[in-house]
């Protein structure tokens, strides 16, 4: 019998992915997704996509979200105070695993492992280190579409939010930028994949800067 888990849902093109694995290799039975939201905007926290597009990605998932709601700024003590509450009544109903995904980073991998620990929960890791390079392309030709939302210009040029994350931009960077954004070069949104029952319309909105990221807004187009 597969564990029951949720996705750590970042609204990007990794944890997009990383359900896709889990479902297609039948690692575990994925009952929701896991966002945390910056209470004040509204908006996946890091990445910068509106909420109201979060709600759609669930829908086009056929997964319930769990908003786990935090300030900003946001203390690593109110954090984990945050994500214990949100943890507790899915551990109740009987998930047992959180997935990430999550690439090489492991100082990112201990922390979300000690926390899970304390919360008596596991972590999945279905993407850990695959060659980064080939695993754009391979999400690329799986049909995995996404936009940047979100670019740290002290590591890539602030031009690049609101482009596509295609195989055009991934050939085009240059080799200390990681093809996936680990380091935090960029983030991105999902809008189709072999992961969605149908796509997600947006359209780029404003760009702007704050707390020295670059964010570009991404708005829903109503094709009904």
């Amino acid at each position: 019998m597969r564990p029951r888990a949720v996705v750590a849902w970042s609204s990007g093109k990794d944890a997009a992915y990383a359900l896709h694995e889990v479902r297609d290799k039948k690692l575990a039975d994925v009952v929701g997704i896991l966002t945390t939201i910056t209470d004040a905007y509204s908006r996946v926290s890091m990445h910068g996509v509106r909420e109201q597009i979060l709600d759609l990605q669930a829908e086009a998932l056929g997964l319930p979200c769990t908003k786990v709601r935090i300030p900003t700024p946001c203390t690593d003590e109110v954090y984990a105070a945050k994500m214990t509450e949100a943890l507790a009544p899915l551990k109740r109903d009987g998930v047992t695993h959180v997935v990430f995904g999550d690439l090489f980073l492991e100082d990112v991998r201990s922390y979300r492992e000690q926390n899970l620990d304390r919360a008596g929960m596991h972590a999945l890791f279905p993407l850990w280190h695959l060659d980064t390079r080939e695993l754009a392309r391979e999400m690329i030709r799986a049909g995995l579409r996404a936009r940047i939302t979100c670019v740290d210009p002290r590591r890539v040029d602030a031009s690049l939010a609101g482009r596509a994350w295609d195989m055009d931009l991934v050939t085009s960077l240059s080799c200390d930028v990681d093809p996936c954004g680990e380091n935090g070069e960029f983030h991105t949104l999902v809008t189709h994949g072999p992961m969605f029952a149908s796509p997600i319309h947006v359209t780029p909105g404003e760009t702007v800067e704050r707390d020295g990221f670059v964010f570009a807004d991404m708005c829903p187009v109503d094709t009904a």
